[in-house]
């Protein structure tokens, strides 16, 4: 979540899943025996719930696990659909050499200081945030890593939890609806990951770093939406308040509370496929696999890949 947790340059889950993942730059062999993910909830596969046993009620999981999975989501996240066996153990030493290492970070970082920054305070600390950042993936070389897949940070002016927080006055939002000073300090805060990416490909030259744009694919969402078969690109599918956003910060997706005197309940949509975002912070199954497809392209990292590809996910999109 956006507010309450630690910044995810800081406080890192690590998840553990076994794949013959999507490659990284020069090597592209598609065997990688293990994929460690490091990130905030929105690759969050149980870390969160299991670690500090916060509750996930239905409708989370509803569309593909039937039932709450750890994910903030109603099924799957973009490390799903990067990944295609499911057996998950403890893997053995030599994976973590052999391994990817996807990072998926930011949003909480950029998010959460707009309640207490202004936007100069916050594009002023972003260098600080990218630090840490970087001390951390070189801790990781150290140990053994090689191969590093880096996502950048998404459109954060477009999530519901935001436009309900900080889009209150029509003259900050932008055209799609967005609120415009979240969204540049994600794209400044993107160059400044973008080039220290480049940095630490050219200190680690055994290794491979590959850098993704995420903000390029999903601001391609929402202002395309209908293109791409959904219909809603900002309300919340599992919420509460009616449109135009359907998000109320006072309840949680899934939650019974009592508001304004009366017994209300944050419900999940008819059909979650129409819509981008889950509930107001993350984004759909359908709209998280969307983002994997477009990521499986190659077009969008650094360094491209999309003469490699030997697969594409056939999708409706």
């Amino acid at each position: 979540m956006a507010v309450p947790r630690a910044p995810a340059a800081v406080t890192l889950y690590l998840f553990i899943s076994v794949a013959a993942a999507v490659a990284s730059a020069s090597a592209v062999d598609f065997n990688y025996p293990a994929v460690f993910n490091f990130g905030d909830s929105n690759s969050d596969t149980g870390g969160l719930v299991a670690g500090i046993g916060d509750i996930l009620d239905p409708p989370y999981g509803q569309t593909y696990f039937r039932r709450p999975a750890g994910r903030f989501c109603d099924g799957r996240l973009i490390i799903d659909f990067l990944r295609n066996k499911f057996k998950k153990y403890i893997p053995p030493a030599d994976f973590f050499s052999r391994g990817l290492y996807m990072f998926d970070i930011g949003q909480n970082d950029l998010a959460g200081a707009f309640y207490s920054k202004s936007e100069d305070q916050i594009i002023a600390s972003i260098p600080t945030i990218l630090l840490e950042f970087e001390t951390g993936v070189k801790k990781l070389y150290d140990q053994g890593a090689r191969n590093f897949w880096i996502h950048n940070t998404g459109p954060l002016g477009c999530l519901a939890q935001n436009v309900a927080q900080f889009g209150k006055d029509p003259s900050k939002l932008d055209e799609y609806g967005c609120v415009s000073s979240h969204n540049r300090a994600a794209k400044l805060f993107n160059l400044q990951l973008h080039a220290l990416c480049t940095k630490l490909q050219a200190q680690f030259v055994d290794a491979n770093v590959t850098y993704i744009d995420i903000f390029t694919i999903k601001s391609d969402l929402i202002a395309n939406y209908s293109r791409y078969g959904f219909e809603h690109p900002v309300t919340v599918c599992c919420g509460y308040g009616g449109p135009p956003l359907n998000y109320d910060s006072r309840i949680r997706c899934g939650q019974t509370k009592i508001l304004d005197g009366s017994s209300v309940t944050a419900k999940g949509c008819s059909d979650a496929t129409d819509y981008v975002n889950w509930d107001g912070i993350h984004y759909t199954d359908a709209a998280n696999q969307f983002v994997s497809s477009q990521i499986l392209t190659g077009k969008y990292s650094d360094p491209p890949f999309s003469d490699k590809m030997p697969f594409l996910l056939k999708l409706k999109f």
